[in-house]
């Protein structure tokens, strides 16, 4: 996939033996910046997410395609490779493409790749500068690690349903997968860096990302709420944990965002809405007040915001210097000009939708630019090119594909 700009990670082979989200996510951003990522897919069936829909993309007549927007979200700028890895004829297939490459992503169960022989151990100790990354729901070790990982159940388990929610309904997930992007996200990085020690001694290395272990880490500031204050966080809705107001509020059209970062945000917002006098009150001057004493503030203030125009309010909002914002759902979002400018829409030309259109990345470089968009692969597009690629003939490929092994 040759640009006309230089990309960052041009040259960079990926091996993507990675399916659903974390492992895409991950090998998607590799493409974005110039790896050569080949996806390597089951024969048939592909990416478990191919068929996570409706809605599926269409082609020019209406009709749907054997792609659903789940799976068109995370392959961009990939090529697809379809290898039967129960065989012995598609392990081979894996170990030469693995010879060739500079980085393997993968995310199956603990011990799978050992049994077929595609483990990092057994293929680092033929190609030691190959970056290996494993991507599982626990990790490699622990008491949990031969069980499968799923993003919903991590939230659970890793504490984000726990602090997610309304502090009297029940506990909720996150409404997209976010275990498995901050996974995915991590891996990257992990990758990255595990490349610039390569480059610079020639070694390569394994690495061990798990959907909990990333979980955990995410919870940022209320994960050392509690190991600092030794207090369990609990379910503020919208609401902040340690800073007050700093939440949803319902206006007559909508709601509001409105993040109050200090004290004298905080007055200024009370003079904005009428309510000098509550600024001055002894209980809500200073954010610790405001935090003890939200019961009695919150109310106050969601009556006066109640009957504003979003738009007016918001205007008013953002010219007192008080942080604010819309919720926005997804139509908006992807009208607002602000999202249109940075370039978060983009189109892709598919062989069988014409113009495509994806969300962008938000990754801006100003000298080696992200890959310009390539349509997520159909599956097995390019099972043939990768292929010779690694040198094999025609005449070999057909006795591959002959026996089901591609």
């Amino acid at each position: 996939m040759s640009t006309a700009t230089p990309q960052s990670l041009a040259g960079v082979r990926v091996l993507d033996l990675t399916r659903v989200l974390a492992g895409p996510w991950c090998t998607q951003v590799l493409a974005d910046l110039g790896a050569d990522v080949i996806k390597v897919e089951r024969p048939g069936s592909g990416d478990d997410t191919r068929c996570w829909g409706p809605p599926f993309l269409k082609d020019g007549e209406g009709n749907e395609t054997p792609e659903s927007a789940y799976y068109l979200c995370a392959n961009r700028n990939k090529r697809s490779l379809t290898v039967d890895l129960s065989t012995a004829e598609g392990q081979a297939v894996i170990r030469r493409l693995a010879m060739r490459s500079d980085v393997l992503v993968e995310n199956f169960k603990v011990g799978d790749m050992a049994r077929h022989g595609l483990d990092a151990a057994t293929l680092r100790a033929a190609h030691p500068r190959l970056v290996y990354c494993s991507i599982t729901g626990f990790g490699q070790d622990g008491p949990y690690a031969q069980r499968a990982g799923y993003d919903f159940a991590v939230q659970g388990l890793g504490g984000l349903m726990s602090v997610t929610g309304a502090a009297d309904g029940e506990p909720q997930k996150v409404g997209v997968a976010v275990a498995d992007l901050f996974t995915g996200m991590y891996a990257t990085v992990a990758i990255l860096a595990a490349l610039r020690h390569r480059d610079a001694t020639g070694e390569g290395q394994a690495i061990d990302m798990a959907l909990l272990d990333a979980q955990v880490a995410m919870l940022a500031n209320l994960g050392s709420h509690y190991l600092v204050g030794g207090e369990v966080p609990a379910r503020q809705g919208n609401a902040h944990a340690n800073i007050v107001p700093y939440q949803v509020f319902a206006v007559a059209d909508g709601h509001i965002i409105v993040a109050v970062g200090n004290d004298r945000q905080f007055a200024r917002l009370c003079e904005l809405l009428g309510l000098a006098a509550l600024g001055q009150d002894a209980r809500f001057a200073a954010n610790a007040g405001r935090v003890r004493h939200r019961d009695a503030l919150i109310p106050v203030l969601q009556q006066a915001f109640r009957a504003r125009d979003r738009h007016a309010c918001l205007a008013s909002l953002e010219a007192a210097g008080i942080p604010c914002g819309p919720v926005n759902d997804l139509a908006e979002v992807f009208a607002d000009p602000q999202v249109r400018a940075r370039g978060m829409i983009v189109d892709a030309s598919h062989p069988h939708a014409g113009a495509l259109p994806l969300v962008g990345s938000p990754i801006k470089l100003s000298v080696t630019p992200v890959q310009p968009p390539c349509a997520p692969p159909m599956l097995g597009e390019h099972t043939d090119e990768v292929l010779r690629e690694a040198g094999y003939g025609d005449d070999e490929i057909a006795v591959l594909r002959a026996r089901g092994a591609i």
